[in-house]
């Protein structure tokens, strides 16, 4: 499997190798020692989730409360979409900035995403089907949202038109008024809660 550090620190892409011949393929997407020894500790999985899009449906931005926030290790089994992970922590070198990567059937690959980062997608096909493997489980008190078509984040969602939306996302508050309110990540306690999770593994 190869790992490839995303431009957001944090963040990382996942390629399995396939092997495939005459009756298919079989590959390894999920490897709990791969991904522990490139994020620093490993994946305390507390909740996997699957959903189904369908194409020009835009689900974020979406992150949780740090401590303990949400990582996620993100994949589409069938279809394909535009992931987006969007730095949302407060005083981070690259706060405000996005990054795609495409997951889709054919490349099989994933994506990491740690604690206090945003997160969403655009389907580009049909019955587009997303799994996330969640360090922490759903808490509706801890969940929060950033408005996906915020122009200050400028996402360039591959859509004719709108895309379409939960009521809930499109409904929330913009990265300015999220900072105004206090709901958005703090880097340096992402990266203190961060560290105390390597550190609880050493």
């Amino acid at each position: 499997m190869k790992v490839n550090p995303l431009g957001i620190e944090g963040a990382w892409e996942f390629v399995p190798q396939q092997h495939g011949d005459a009756r298919g393929l079989f590959l390894e997407w999920y490897k709990a020692d791969v991904l522990a020894e490139a994020v620093g500790h490993p994946l305390g999985l507390k909740q996997g989730n699957l959903s189904v899009s369908a194409a020009g449906v835009v689900r974020g931005i979406h992150f949780a409360d740090v401590p303990p926030g949400q990582a996620k290790y993100v994949t589409c089994v069938r279809g394909a979409v535009l992931d987006i992970i969007v730095d949302v922590r407060v005083g981070s070198p690259t706060f405000g900035r996005w990054e795609a990567v495409r997951l889709d059937d054919r490349e099989r690959n994933a994506v990491y995403l740690s604690e206090g980062l945003g997160h969403g997608f655009c389907a580009l096909t049909d019955d587009a089907t997303v799994t996330y493997l969640c360090s922490e489980g759903y808490a509706p008190q801890r969940e929060r949202t950033v408005y996906p078509l915020d122009p200050e984040i400028g996402i360039e969602w591959p859509v004719d038109g709108e895309p379409e939306l939960s009521p809930k996302d499109a409904q929330g508050p913009t990265l300015a008024q999220a900072r105004e309110a206090g709901i958005l990540p703090v880097y340096d306690e992402c990266v203190a809660f961060r560290r105390s999770l390597a550190e609880r593994r050493a």
